[in-house]
């Protein structure tokens, strides 16, 4: 609240705090998003969204005019999807399936499969010459964790930075040790965390885009709209860069002006393209 015309005072300090301890994890993902690239690492963001309705989604769409789009007035069952989601800030490249279910049995091999198609997509590594810098540089991605997981005695070059959630299916020591033996550090966001993970905003996106003002009928077709929207996105990528409490702390806003993203600290150096029509447009929202 203002105080008499004044701008309100700053929070008083009221002495040591109890603080969440996942300063590391927070840390070591904001360092992902702004050093990974410098040191020639390919951070790729994973998650989850959904489970979807096959209902009416609120939202605008065009129809003729005096002619508003109807929806049933009875609730009816028509089933969920859920949408998994493997995002490359840096280009903006979004691949994801629609899956009835999300458990392990669907989504690590759906995992191991997209991310086998990155990795090969990526320069060759280098042989490795010193044993000690190698895995120094994969220590180095667990400083400041409480439990950090072991590595392998023998490590590959480091590769690819995974950024996802922490969830016990995550956490499979045939999962880990695979993404290990090809090179992939996964980092874990802490609970309450997940405006870490910046595919949450490009969720976001997809979503708006594909069932905003809609009503599909059947899970397929959640799928199918998914599908369709990312293809298109994919035609004309939109770069994320982060802009975390950090990173805003350290820089003026005025020098790097960014247009902020919802459901995560990601955002973009230009707006989103929205075409405007030359003519009147016959439809109205």
């Amino acid at each position: 609240m203002r105080d008499r015309g004044e701008p309100a005072p700053a929070q008083g300090w009221l002495g040591a705090c109890q603080r969440s301890g996942c300063g590391g994890q927070k840390k070591l993902i904001e360092q992902a998003y702004t050093l990974g690239a410098q040191q020639g690492l390919s951070v790729w963001c994973e998650d989850e969204a959904g489970p979807f309705q096959a209902v009416p989604h609120p939202g605008p769409s065009w129809q003729p005019q005096a002619h508003p789009a109807r929806h049933p007035h009875q609730y009816i069952r028509g089933g969920t999807t859920k949408i998994l989601t493997l995002f490359h800030p840096a280009s903006g490249q979004v691949r994801l399936q629609p899956a009835a279910r999300c458990t392990n049995a669907v989504l690590h091999p759906w995992l191991r499969e997209h991310l086998s198609a990155v990795l090969a997509e990526l320069p060759a590594p280098a042989p490795v010459q010193d044993s000690a810098a190698t895995r120094a540089a994969w220590e180095m991605w667990q400083a400041g964790l409480t439990l950090p997981f072991p590595l392998p005695e023998e490590v590959p070059p480091l590769r690819l930075l995974l950024v996802w959630d922490n969830l016990t299916g995550h956490k499979t020591p045939e999962l880990v040790l695979w993404l290990c033996t090809h090179g992939i550090m996964p980092l874990y966001t802490p609970v309450g965390g997940s405006w870490l993970n910046m595919a949450e905003s490009i969720q976001r996106v997809l979503k708006r885009r594909a069932l905003a003002g809609q009503h599909p009928h059947t899970p397929a077709e959640i799928g199918s709209w998914f599908e369709q929207t990312a293809r298109s996105w994919n035609a004309r990528p939109t770069p994320f860069v982060w802009n975390g409490q950090r990173r805003q702390r350290r820089r003026r806003a005025s020098q790097d002006p960014l247009h902020r993203l919802g459901g995560s600290g990601a955002c973009t150096r230009q707006p989103f393209h929205q075409p405007k029509p030359n003519e009147p447009a016959e439809c109205q929202v």
